[in-house]
């Protein structure tokens, strides 16, 4: 009989067994059975049948728990078996598989189903979301709806008034007209312009903001010319105030602080006198190039230079901005490249000093950048070069156009000018109607930059985020910038505007020194920006401490009220008159044409009616009147008689144009009559206008 136990099989998963192990517990089981006597067998069988009717033997219940015993051995095997299965088939499947004897986490079954992979469709879509949320975009859209509001209703009838008055925008919108469709038709000859007929050169005699050729492309005609300069009048809005933004964030300021910034740098009540004058408004590229050279340069004013946000990328479109600022025109592209230069030198002078009387502070200048550097000045330089040969041309044909210190002191403001707005200001315009009157001319000697600027920015030398040094250097270029504006008026100028007006190749042919506070705003807008930064900052460690929403949510809005200060500072009551509409002559004959009456009023104007056919028209207004003009002036107020009509024939012109309705007044209002037989010429009624054939 065998004595053999059944073994005990632990069923832990966590062990796992060997699949010899029930082979050699049957191996035992077998020998033992080889082992025992043949009578026990015998025994065995006969027990068995004697007992088939009754109960079994002890022999029998042995061999039956023997047996059983084997049958749970068997099933207990096929289970670890079918449990090491399930393992490994958990472990294809990605499960968490037992780790050093640690049970399985029962949990696992309920685990979220891995993230898939975006599509493209879904990562195209997760871009453009990043690109409309991003804050250079959102600084982008509302410098844009800021630029509508604080310019409106330069957009209500935006194809048939101008800003300001209808003399220099028309003869702006003319250039704009000119240099796009010359530039299509004979770009060699962009600089002899069809007006002031017969003179060269004509397009430099003044600005040319031969920038903004690209938009000159589209349309034809003076309604296109009309459109084209107030869209374009609002965008310069737009960019002059999201290039100081740009520059006051680089240097470090949050946003609150740069938006400040940069709406006083667009809205300043001195500004709204520019409206006229879209070669002054047009400053963006000035903050927005040194934006851009600052950030690839690495410098800011909380920073320092940083080697590891040097990008030669950014300074090369630097330079590249600062070239198209300067193309817009010398009015104040002239300050600006000198303000490049001047940057520079001290840049390098700052680097080699660094690097070469302190060897303690490494700084790396890279090869790339310095290539950037190169290229990006040279194209500036060749930029300004090209742009200056006509004009120093035109200086050597018309001696008349040279600035004498006489001009400087007709239109440079007293210091009194600092604290007196123009009459386009809503808040102050009249309110300083009294003192403006004791100007010679208030349009350029009405110089307020604000009171609220002013009061931010001497709050920021006492509390600001800038630096003391950076600070004082604030300081001195708003006193330097701010004194050189008054031109002659400080002291006479002796030891400031002067020296500049005499000796600097460009200087003198600027006539308004009062423009210069263009830069005096620009650096009170940053000491503004350092104090609304600090502000924003503490009223956030504040709102951090306060254990409900509200008090931190009011306290922020506070932070708010500088800007909305600013830009009521800024609001305008600038006049937006009807343009004269054009004579139907000027879009059919093929000239050249003389349009009388001939003076200031209409010069520009008729400039602007040439944009359909571009034909010679005498007339034409600058800056200067050529000599030539004013003979032919001269000539024309006896029109017609022999005397005029020689003189005409002789210049070259071919039809006379006179404006009925505009006579009054003139040498010409008894001339509408007056008889032409003899004269060998033709008279003609086309509408309004008297048409006269020689």
């Amino acid at each position: 009989m065998s004595t053999e136990q059944p073994q005990v099989v632990d069923d832990d998963p966590t062990v796992p067994e060997s699949s010899a192990a029930p082979e050699a517990d049957q191996a035992k089981r077998d020998e033992t059975a080889v082992s025992e006597p043949k009578s026990d067998k015998a025994t065995d069988a006969e027990g068995t049948t004697v007992t088939q009717a009754g109960e079994k033997t002890e022999a029998d219940e042995k061999t039956d728990t023997d047996e059983k015993a084997k049958a749970g051995e068997k099933t207990e095997d096929k289970t670890a078996e079918a449990e090491q299965a399930g393992d490994k088939a958990g472990d294809a499947k990605g499960e968490k598989a037992t780790v050093e004897g640690r049970p399985r986490d029962p949990f696992a079954a309920f685990a979220p189903e891995p993230e898939l992979p975006p599509t493209r469709r879904q990562r195209v879509g997760r871009a453009i979301g990043r690109f409309l949320i991003h804050e250079w975009t959102l600084a982008v859209l509302g410098c844009i709806v800021l630029a509508v509001l604080m310019t409106w209703p330069t957009l209500r009838y935006p194809l048939h008034t101008l800003p300001q008055d209808f003399h220099d925008p028309a003869l702006q919108a003319w250039q704009m007209a000119w240099s796009g469709h010359i530039l299509l038709s004979d770009p060699a000859h962009l600089w002899d312009s069809n007006t002031f007929f017969p003179e060269r050169l004509t397009f430099a005699f003044s600005d040319t903001l031969l920038g903004y050729a690209p938009a000159g492309m589209l349309g034809d005609g003076p309604q296109a010319a009309i459109l084209r300069y107030n869209i374009i009048f609002v965008l310069a809005h737009a960019l002059a105030t999201f290039g100081a933004y740009a520059l006051v964030r680089q240097l470090g300021a949050g946003r609150t602080g740069a938006i400040v910034a940069g709406a006083a740098y667009t809205y300043a009540p001195w500004m709204l006198a520019q409206a006229g004058h879209l070669h002054i408004v047009s400053n963006g590229g000035i903050p927005l190039a040194l934006a851009m050279l600052a950030r690839g340069h690495g410098y800011s004013f909380a920073h320092g230079y940083r080697d590891d946000r040097r990008h030669a990328g950014w300074a090369l479109a630097g330079w590249l901005v600062a070239a198209w600022q300067l193309s817009l025109g010398f009015g104040i592209g002239l300050i600006f490249a000198y303000v490049l230069g001047a940057l520079s030198l001290v840049a390098l002078f700052t680097w080699y000093w660094r690097k070469a009387l302190r060897w303690a502070v490494r700084r790396r200048f890279g090869a790339r950048l310095a290539l950037a550097d190169l290229f990006g000045g040279l194209i500036f330089a060749a930029t300004g070069v090209l742009l200056a040969l006509p004009y120093f041309e035109v200086a050597h044909l018309h001696p008349e156009a040279t600035r004498r210190v006489q001009d400087l002191e007709a239109y440079a403001p007293p210091p009194s000018g600092l604290f007196i707005a123009p009459p386009e200001s809503l808040i102050w315009g009249d309110l300083h109607e009294n003192v403006r009157d004791g100007l010679r001319w208030p349009a350029e000697m009405a110089v307020l930059p604000g009171y609220v600027l002013y009061a931010l920015a001497l709050a920021g030398l006492f509390f600001s985020i800038w630096k003391v040094r950076h600070r004082l250097l604030l300081l001195g270029g708003v006193l330097v910038t701010g004194i050189l504006a008054l031109g002659p008026n400080f002291f006479g100028g002796k030891y400031t505007y002067l020296p500049l007006f005499e000796y600097l190749p460009g200087w003198d042919g600027l006539r308004t020194p009062g423009r210069l506070m263009l830069w005096t705003t620009l650096l009170l807008g940053i000491l503004a920006a350092g104090a609304v930064s600090a502000l924003v900052r503490r009223v956030n460690e504040i709102a951090a401490t306060r254990l409900t929403l509200r008090p931190g949510v009011l306290l922020r809005i506070v932070t708010l009220v500088p800007l909305l200060l600013v830009l009521v500072e800024g609001l305008n009551t600038t006049p937006h008159p009807a343009v004269p509409p054009q004579p139907a002559v000027m879009r059919t004959d093929p000239g050249p044409i003389l349009v009388l009456p001939f003076n200031l009023t209409y010069e520009q104007t008729v400039m602007l009616w040439s944009t359909t056919r571009f034909q010679p028209v005498v007339n034409g207004g600058s800056g200067f009147t050529p000599v030539r003009q004013e003979r032919t002036r001269e000539a024309a107020k006896t029109f017609p008689d022999q005397a005029s009509v020689d003189y005409l024939r002789e210049l070259g012109v071919k039809t006379v144009v006179m404006l009925r309705d505009e006579l009054d007044g003139t040498p010409w209002q008894a001339a509408v009559d007056l008889p032409v037989d003899g004269l060998g010429i033709q008279r003609e009624e086309i509408g309004d206008t008297i048409v006269y054939r020689l």
